[in-house]
């Protein structure tokens, strides 16, 4: 894995404009960065494949013993969405996607730093932009990159199984939400889906019907949803969840992967797995580790000690009940820039990377993204 310098394409703002990202800048600071580049070796790539494998059957059997051990209360999931969950789970019903966070730092094997299992975003970056900046730039070389193709085939199992319109949503103030979203409607269409567009807010709940209703008030039957479970489960409308027929994605089984608690179940099922960083409930002895809220996203409020004292921490909107990770660096190259690398699992595939670097030891909403070659 080399850290190499290149020379962004002429126009390259307009180029990931006309590809749908118009995020692409913030603050006038780059967040796609193609002055930079990874390389990997294939060895490399086939060790990221294969921790995102094995991570994943990790995850769907703690999925299991966190119902079959009703462990709920360490989830924070209310009572009133306990059952539905477990209906959601033994239904089986289908996961899109989600998205593992590695420290790579080889030769040793990729570390789990945490899952973005429910809504997982850099999805358009790792999926298209990166891919047209790989055949204008090196179109010799390749890409650990097959996601847009496994998300149509994900749909299409999703079509075969219920033809109606699905809708996707997102929150209303945010390009980079609402992209998101429409790049996985677009992957949709292109699996022969009907599709719609709705915010959040505009979803409603029809009291006598016991229906969500879209703008029109046509019955929503299946909806996307990039807005997480835990906001739902404790929203005025969520109740209503448990007792509508609407099939959601990520269905309601994705808030236990979602959740960081599901780091010190993962450690305590499987302390000998060479993915694992070792996690729990309380703080490690010795007194270096990492603290995470349980509901944190993006690297707000986390919190890193060194011998007891804390070392370096973010901001943010999150509180509550936390676990706590063993100290694992992320990378650093050209003594400068932290590098975590994100690996997608669509449809149960292993299928593809993308890169966050920064000046800083936490990855953050603004680190920026990078693409790879192999």
């Amino acid at each position: 894995m080399k850290r190499c310098r290149s020379t962004p394409r002429e126009n390259w703002q307009q180029t990931v404009e006309s590809q749908g990202m118009y995020y692409h800048t913030v603050d006038d600071i780059p967040y796609w960065d193609e002055s930079v580049y990874y390389e990997f070796q294939p060895p490399e790539i086939d060790e990221l494949e294969a921790a995102t494998y094995a991570l994943n059957d990790m995850c769907l059997k703690a999925v299991q013993y966190v119902i079959d051990k009703d462990y709920f209360n360490l989830f924070q999931i209310p009572e009133e969405y306990r059952q539905y969950i477990r209906n959601s789970w033994e239904n089986d019903e289908h996961t899109i996607y989600g998205r593992f966070d590695f420290s790579y730092c080889t030769p040793s094997p990729p570390k789990l730093l945490e899952y973005n299992a429910d809504t997982p975003t850099s999805l358009l970056e790792a999926a298209v932009i990166q891919w047209y900046w790989l055949k204008d730039v090196f179109p010799s070389s390749t890409q650990f990159n097959s996601i847009h193709e496994r998300l149509i085939e994900a749909w299409q199992s999703v079509r075969s199984d219920s033809p109606g319109r699905m809708y996707f949503a997102s929150v209303a103030n945010s390009i980079e939400d609402y992209m998101t979203v429409n790049y996985l409607r677009d992957t949709a269409m292109q699996a022969g889906m009907d599709t719609a567009y709705i915010t959040m807010k505009d979803i409603g709940w029809d009291s006598k019907r016991r229906v969500f209703t879209d703008l029109k008030e046509h019955t929503m039957e299946q909806c996307f949803k990039l807005y997480p479970w835990e906001w739902m489960h404790r929203e005025d409308f969520g109740i209503n969840f448990v007792e509508n027929s609407c099939r959601w994605f990520e269905p309601p089984w994705k808030a236990i992967l979602s959740n960081k608690a599901v780091l010190p179940i993962l450690w305590e099922l499987f302390p000998d797995s060479p993915y694992l960083l070792k996690a729990s409930f309380d703080p490690l002895p010795g007194g270096d580790f990492v603290q995470k809220p349980i509901f944190s996203r993006e690297g707000a409020n986390i919190q890193i000690f060194e011998n007891g004292k804390l070392f370096l921490n973010t901001d943010g909107p999150y509180d509550g009940p936390c676990v706590y990770q063993e100290t694992y660096p992320l990378p650093r190259f050209d003594n400068q820039f932290f590098a975590a690398i994100g690996s997608w699992i669509v449809n149960g595939w292993a299928c593809g990377i993308g890169i966050r670097e920064d000046e800083h030891l936490i990855t953050g909403n603004l680190s920026r993204f990078v693409p790879h070659i192999f």
